[in-house]
C-alpha cells in the first residue's frame, strides 16, 4: 500500500491540506472468508503533522503552535465487496475494523531541535495542581473504516483505490486539547521550555501568554487521521471457495473466444 496521509484536529482542519500532507506506506495480508468477504491485517507507517501557520483563522495564526509525529499502525479489518471479482472486472468495497497505533508528538524549538511534547505537560497533564488532567497514552486504539474500488487485473492480481479514516479516542494526537494553564505553574513543574512550547505567539509578535483557562483546543471533538492510496494485491492461494480462479479463467476465455478448461 502506498499513498497520502493527513490528520484533522486543532492544528489542521482541511482535507489533505497543502504543506501538511505526507506519504504513507504499508503491507497487509488477507484471507478470503468467501468470494466477497475478506479478513485483512496490516501495518502502515506515516508521519503526520499540523501547524497554525497554515490556518485561515487569525486566532490560530496568533497561537502559532505546530507538531509532527511518526505513526505506526497495526490493523485487522473486514472487507465486503459488492461484486464478486472472480466474475467481474471491478467492485466497490467497504471495510471496518480495529487498529492499534503508536505516536509521539514533537515540535521544533527556535534552534530547530526536536522536542517531544508529552513530557512537557503543556496543558498540565500529570501536574498536582491539575488533577483532572491525566497524561495521555502514546499507544491507542482506533476504528478504521472506509472503502474504495478494486480492479481485477488478472487471475491473481488486484489493484485497489482506497480512502480510509481512523476514528480516535484521544484528542492529544497533536498535544492540544483543553485550556491554557497558569504559565507559572507550568514553569515551576516543567521549566521554561514547557512554557515556550505551550504558547508560541511571541514568535510571531504576540508576546502576551493567554490567561489561565483561556481556550487552547477543543476537547469536545477528537482528532482523526486518514489515508488515501493504492493497494497492489497478489494472491498466493486458490481462495474463494476452491474453484473461483477456474471460473475466473473460464469467464475470460469465453470472452476472448478461447475454449474453457474442463472441470
Amino acid at each position: 500500500f502506498g499513498g497520502a496521509s493527513a490528520y484533522c484536529g486543532e492544528l489542521s482542519s482541511k482535507f489533505f491540506p497543502g504543506g501538511l500532507t505526507n506519504g504513507v506506506i504499508g503491507v497487509s495480508f488477507s484471507y478470503e472468508l468467501g468470494e466477497q468477504i475478506l479478513l485483512r491485517n496490516g501495518i502502515n507507517y506515516t508521519v503526520l503533522g499540523g501547524a497554525d501557520r497554515f490556518s485561515d483563522n487569525q486566532n490560530s495564526k496568533d497561537r502559532n503552535l505546530s507538531f509532527e509525529t511518526s505513526l505506526l499502525e497495526f490493523s485487522v479489518l473486514g472487507e465486503y465487496y459488492l461484486f464478486n471479482l472472480y466474475d467481474r472486472r471491478y467492485s466497490p468495497y467497504a471495510f471496518v475494523g480495529l487498529a492499534v497505533y503508536h505516536y509521539n508528538p514533537y515540535a521544533y524549538d527556535l534552534n530547530v531541535q526536536r522536542v517531544y511534547l508529552k513530557p512537557l505537560s503543556t496543558e498540565g497533564q500529570g501536574l498536582a495542581a491539575y488533577p483532572d488532567r491525566k497524561p495521555y497514552s502514546l499507544t491507542q486504539f482506533a476504528i478504521p473504516f472506509g472503502g474504495g474500488i478494486k480492479f481485477a487485473i488478472g487471475e491473481k492480481i488486484r489493484v485497489g483505490l482506497e480512502l480510509g479514516m481512523r476514528k480516535l479516542f484521544t484528542d492529544y494526537l497533536d498535544d492540544v486539547s483543553k485550556n491554557y494553564i497558569d504559565p507559572n505553574d507550568l514553569f515551576a513543574a516543567k521549566g521554561q521550555q514547557a512554557v515556550d512550547l505551550s504558547y508560541r505567539g511571541d514568535e510571531v509578535g504576540n508576546p502576551n501568554y493567554p490567561s489561565k483557562l483561556v481556550q487552547r483546543g477543543n476537547e469536545n471533538t477528537k482528532d482523526y487521521y486518514y489515508f488515501a492510496g493504492i493497494h497492489l494485491t497478489f494472491s498466493f492461494g486458490n481462495g474463494g471457495g476452491g474453484d473461483s480462479y477456474s471460473r475466473f479463467r473460464d469467464k475470460r476465455n469465453r470472452k476472448n473466444g478461447c475454449p474453457s478448461n474442463p472441470h
